[in-house]
């Protein structure tokens, strides 16, 4: 596929994925432990982007979305606009660890069984390309490389539709029981 033929791919994806999200009544929030309880991190993941789980406010915040999940797996997409710049009139590096820190993070939820959970203990990230608010949309990839009882480790890469890399991430993740859950 050209440059071109995968923009245009992005956009369709990615305006069917906000489509299907709103018309499951998908909206920002939090999900409350009962529309949880049972499922795996990826039937969470997959509920979400049905619409039948509340997607995260910081989603709408730096305008990101979930885009696919899989085992292992998760995809963001995300337009960097005039108002992720910082002060020296470029985009900020929070809005790319954001960005990455979304797309590991989940990938490490796909794979959580019902009752286990986890959170960030590091994220490191390179930038290696600027972002503008005319690179247009941008793709995260999250990817798991081991998820073991106590710890899960993830990398990430930001690129454009052309195949050019933008940042670059790895995560470490605590991986703990929910107490009361399973």
């Amino acid at each position: 596929m050209t440059p071109q033929d995968t923009l245009t791919h992005w956009l369709e994806q990615s305006a069917a994925v906000r489509a299907r999200m709103t018309a499951g009544g998908g909206k920002p929030g939090l999900a409350h432990p009962a529309q949880v309880a049972g499922k795996t991190g990826l039937q969470i993941m997959q509920a979400m982007l049905a619409g039948e789980l509340p997607y995260p406010h910081i989603a709408e915040t730096l305008d990101f979305a979930l885009i696919e999940v899989g085992p292992g797996q998760a995809v963001f997409q995300g337009t960097p606009q005039l108002k992720h710049y910082n002060p020296l009139g470029t985009v900020h590096g929070g809005w790319y660890a954001t960005l990455l820190d979304s797309a590991v993070g989940c990938a490490v939820h796909t794979m959580m069984p019902a009752g286990r959970a986890y959170t960030t203990a590091e994220l490191s990230i390179n930038i290696v390309r600027a972002a503008s608010h005319e690179s247009g949309p941008l793709r995260a990839i999250g990817k798991v490389i081991h998820c073991g009882r106590q710890l899960a480790t993830a990398e990430g890469r930001i690129v454009g539709p052309d195949g050019k890399l933008y940042a670059h991430a790895t995560t470490t993740c605590l991986v703990f029981e929910m107490p009361g859950r399973g």
